[in-house]
């Protein structure tokens, strides 16, 4: 099959478990939740996202033939300006829009076949596929959440209709809060950080990625 990339670009993992390293990042374009035009954002199932996965015309992104060719785009990034091997273990995070609208297994053996090590950001609606070796699930309220179970569970706090105490049942390795990015986002920090002085299990999360500059 082929695939609707929004965005392919090298950085470095802005938030989660796994901040600061470096990483490929894969935005693929597309979403279940919303269709990303802000004239639908009210009756969208997610209405606080704020990622522009819409189109193909992102640095990187394009329509891909196949996994072959997405692998390739993402060797390039990660090996450009290393010498050898540059020591480590390559990493790809792919995320969206919802990224297994369009994951699959040929994509996951593709990159495996080039070493890296895949990670995904997921809205959790769809069964994240096999052989994915990061799983970070965000629930949105209203949502049927499907996968739910992985290494992060990612709460982006608050946000009315998602009950934590159901979600610490699920099977997670590390529950994290992270403040709600927008016009009221000085109170979502707090809200976010009085909940885990309040609930010990889990950890505030931080999008360091927007206070560096980094995308």
């Amino acid at each position: 099959m082929s695939y609707a990339v929004k965005e392919m670009f090298l950085t470095l993992q802005g938030e989660g478990l796994q901040a600061g390293m470096r990483a490929v990042f894969l935005r693929f374009a597309g979403c279940n939740l919303w269709s990303g035009r802000e004239q639908d954002r009210a009756d969208a199932q997610c209405s606080f996202c704020d990622t522009d996965f819409v189109g193909m015309d992102g640095d990187g992104g394009g329509r891909f033939a196949d996994a072959a060719a997405v692998t390739e785009a993402a060797w390039t990034l990660w090996s450009g300006g290393l010498e050898g091997s540059g020591g480590g273990t390559p990493l790809i995070v792919i995320t969206g829009g919802e990224p297994m609208l369009q994951l699959d297994d040929a994509l996951v053996a593709a990159l495996k076949g080039r070493s890296f090590r895949v990670a995904i950001e997921t809205n959790g609606t769809l069964p994240v596929a096999d052989g994915v070796d990061w799983i970070c699930v965000s629930p949105k309220a209203g949502t049927e959440i499907v996968q739910r179970s992985g290494d992060e569970l990612k709460l982006v706090w608050p946000q009315q209709g998602l009950d934590p105490r159901e979600l610490e049942s699920w099977d997670f390795r590390h529950l994290l809060v992270q403040p709600m990015d927008g016009v009221d986002a000085a109170a979502a920090r707090g809200a976010a950080i009085d909940f885990v002085i309040a609930n010990p299990r889990w950890r505030l999360s931080v999008q360091t990625h927007k206070l560096l500059g980094l995308r």
